[in-house]
């Protein structure tokens, strides 16, 4: 009778351990099939100590500048600073007209300090020798920058400085930079839907896994990228771009979610 109790016993403890080993069996299955069908994707599916689900979000959005900030730097050159202060002072003259003929607002219109610098001229002997330097005058620099919300008309004013050439201006023009004024918000908007974005992933990946997201376990942040509208001269980086050279632009942004599975 006792053999047959314990023969009982230890057929009763091998069946629990070959159920205990299916039910294992079958949970890593259903783990790995889930594993499989969504690390194909964009979106992927990771498990940590507790089990979890990933997703990167993205959002973009194209918008066109509203404020353009032009840069121009004159100068001039004579014998003696009063007169080359007196030459550099009628350039400025001529171009705040210019800039007036052409509808450009003063209160747009921003002058720097006035650089100055010594010229020379090299010596040589009649060996060809260089034998030192006579000073020859003084050269003057100044920039004027405009800023304006007025980007149409100051693109214009820009690409036309011939007149000023014409009257003896000797004026180099850099590119117009491109801004938006409301930057803060456009990027508020742009992390709202990549969150958005990367919750819906996450849903899709625990409706197609059968399980459910639970509490958010962490965040984080992508840099924020802005470049110009359909181009490839642009590359992101880890630091950002900042594209303001293009009047049109994309903003780009990602958000990481993590969460727990219930």
């Amino acid at each position: 009778m006792e053999n047959s109790e314990n023969n009982e016993k230890k057929q009763s403890t091998a069946l629990k351990s070959i159920i205990t080993l299916a039910g294992v069996i079958v949970l890593t299955a259903g783990i790995v099939a889930c594993t499989m069908i969504f690390t194909k994707g964009l979106v992927t599916y990771k498990t940590n100590g507790s089990g979890g689900l990933s997703a990167t979000g993205s959002a973009s959005v194209d918008f066109e500048a509203d404020l353009i900030v032009w840069r121009g730097t004159y100068s001039t050159y004579a014998r003696t600073t009063s007169e080359a202060y007196s030459r550099l002072g009628d350039d400025t003259k001529k171009i705040k007209r210019y800039l007036e003929n052409n509808g450009v607002d003063s209160s747009d219109v921003v002058f720097s300090a006035i650089d100055i610098s010594k010229r020379y001229v090299s010596n040589y002997n009649d060996e060809g020798n260089y034998v030192g330097e006579t000073f020859d005058g003084y050269e003057l620099y100044q920039t004027v920058t405009v800023s304006s919300e007025d980007v149409d008309k100051v693109e214009n004013v820009s690409r036309d400085i011939t007149k000023l050439i014409e009257e003896g201006v000797e004026f180099t023009s850099n590119s117009p930079e491109y801004y938006y004024k409301d930057l803060d918000s456009l990027k508020l908007e742009l992390v709202e839907a990549a969150t958005k974005n990367a919750k819906d992933r996450i849903d899709l990946m625990a409706e197609g896994c059968g399980c459910r997201p639970g509490k958010l376990v962490s965040s984080s942040l992508g840099v924020f990228q802005i470049t110009a509208k359909n181009s490839a001269e642009d590359e992101y980086s880890s630091g950002g771009t900042y594209n303001t050279s293009s009047r049109q632009k994309t903003a780009t942004i990602t958000v990481h979610l993590n969460y727990a599975v219930e």
